[in-house]
């Protein structure tokens, strides 16, 4: 079965021999993968909707692995019991959902050592909660497909996180000229994805960019103190934003 690079690249991010569960598994085509390379041993294709639940049960009986991958009806983790997986993929969904998923299903990881997380919107959503929540931050991909900007978090239980966390969130000094990045800013951007500053990356920024850019000129239309406010505080979050794309090493980019 031939993945698209979204989902090859969270395949690729699955320890051989795991056991996965797979959330939101639309049609199951990454857990049908993952079995058939022979990347997993067992898999979960968890679904909350009849419609998408009914496409992956198809996909894995044409596949002839009902043995090995289990599709079952449920609302997030709700799907799985505690225990029955090493390695937990959620994809496809806003940043907000996943960690609302992670949360509420909590009691359900126990026993996951990896977690492999694509949000469309709302990253830095994810990278808090996996910060809070004492995950370790493994590894970040930004990739481009069919038009879309994806990111790839992958989340390690270990023993190590806080340390690592604290030196991976620690000040940063990037770029020529230099400019140093708080916590804040590194959570925003990704500490990893930051640090390489791809041309996708930028390619990203720019975009997000030229969005708060079309929102502060709307409020700009307000007569309202408030909508003057929040558009000289966006203005400023503008601006840093621009300067710390200006300041990276690969593919500078302008601005008017």
């Amino acid at each position: 079965m031939k993945l698209s690079q979204r989902l090859n690249t969270i395949c690729k991010l699955i320890p051989p021999g795991s056991r996965l569960a797979d959330i939101g598994s639309d049609h199951a085509l990454l857990p049908t993968c993952a079995v058939q390379e022979g990347r997993v041993v067992s898999a979960i294709a968890g679904e909350v909707n009849r419609g998408p639940y009914d496409a992956a049960a198809k996909q894995v009986a044409e596949a002839g692995l009902q043995d090995k991958i289990a599709v079952r009806l449920g609302d997030g983790l709700a799907a799985i019991q505690a225990g029955e997986a090493d390695v937990v993929t959620i994809a496809g969904m806003g940043g907000a959902l996943i960690v609302r998923i992670l949360t509420e299903g909590k009691a359900k990881l126990e026993g996951v050592s990896r977690l492999i997380l694509q949000p469309n919107v709302g990253e830095d959503l994810v990278r808090r909660w996996l910060l809070a929540e004492g995950w370790l931050l493994r590894g970040e991909t930004i990739l481009e497909e069919d038009g879309k900007i994806y990111e790839v978090l992958t989340g390690d239980r270990s023993e190590l996180a806080e340390k690592e966390n604290a030196k991976l969130y620690a000040d940063t000094t990037v770029g020529e000229p230099s400019l140093t990045l708080d916590r804040e800013q590194l959570l925003d951007f990704g500490p990893f994805l930051v640090r390489e500053a791809s041309p996708v990356f930028h390619k990203k920024w720019i975009g997000e960019i030229a969005k708060l850019e079309r929102v502060a000129d709307s409020m700009g239309r307000s007569d309202s103190e408030d909508a003057k406010g929040k558009k000289e505080t966006l203005e400023r979050h503008i601006e840093r934003l621009k300067e710390v794309l200006a300041c990276l090493p690969k593919d500078k980019p302008s601005f008017n």
